[in-house]
């Protein structure tokens, strides 16, 4: 590969060695740095991997990280793609798109799990590191079997990638919201659905309140997060079904 013509972001997204391997092996690297920022995310969250205190982590000075990242910004790329990990084994080969894809959707729901700051990083561009290639490429192959043209879809994964994005956000918000109560979610939606059916009135609120009396909220079961995921994902699955069937 002609290293002049990639750009150096680039080039250290993907590992391309920028320097001659002679003489003794420098102290730091991107890896090291980027696996120093990805340690602290994921011990104190996504604000404590700052350039300083990746440098401090690293026993160095915040300066002698810009030979290796040039920014924060830059770093938080490196850090998402190294985060994400190339595809779990599970998305090799093909098969029935809806299983594939639901598959594919749902390991990157584990990703997130392992890493929650990974949901918080706002996308600086489409995938351009070796990783979420990787994914991309797992997404894609997902819908071989399909007649979707290449625009759909991307479509596709933009959509369903956003909603495990989505959910995975709510998830952490409502976790957070429940903090110091000692209540899993289905415990806390018990108490909101016994709270609003006392205060909503149901000749303003008609619908709403005979959802709150209906008991829907009483026994929603200790799955209850598991199952709200599974179900808005085979929405947005129904929905790739009839563009299918459009193009078939």
């Amino acid at each position: 590969m002609d290293q002049d013509r990639v750009p150096l972001e680039l080039a250290r997204l993907w590992r391309i060695p920028l320097e001659s391997k002679l003489g003794r092996p420098a102290r730091l690297d991107v890896g090291t740095v980027v696996d120093a920022a990805v340690a602290l995310a994921d011990r104190e969250g996504l604000a404590a991997a700052t350039l300083p205190r990746v440098a401090e982590s690293l026993g160095v000075t915040k300066m002698s990280l810009y030979r290796h990242v040039g920014s924060k910004d830059e770093l938080l790329d490196l850090m998402r793609d190294a985060a994400n990990g190339p595809v779990p084994d599970s998305l090799a080969g093909t098969g029935p798109w809806r299983e594939r894809l639901r598959l594919w959707a749902t390991e990157q729901r584990g990703v997130l799990a392992l890493h929650p700051w990974l949901a918080q990083v706002q996308p600086s561009g489409p995938p351009n590191g070796p990783n979420g290639i990787d994914w991309f490429d797992a997404g894609l192959r997902a819908m071989r079997l399909t007649s979707l043209d290449w625009g759909a879809k991307v479509g596709v994964l933009m959509i369903v990638g956003g909603y495990v994005t989505s959910a995975s956000l709510l998830a952490q918000s409502l976790a957070a919201g429940r903090e110091g109560t000692g209540m899993d979610q289905a415990a806390a939606e018990r108490e909101y659905g016994r709270a609003m059916a006392r205060l909503v009135d149901p000749e303003r609120f008609p619908d709403a309140a005979a959802l709150f009396t209906g008991g829907l909220l009483e026994d929603t079961g200790e799955d209850t997060g598991e199952n709200d995921f599974h179900h808005g994902l085979e929405l947005l699955l129904d929905g790739v079904a009839a563009a299918v069937a459009r193009h078939g």
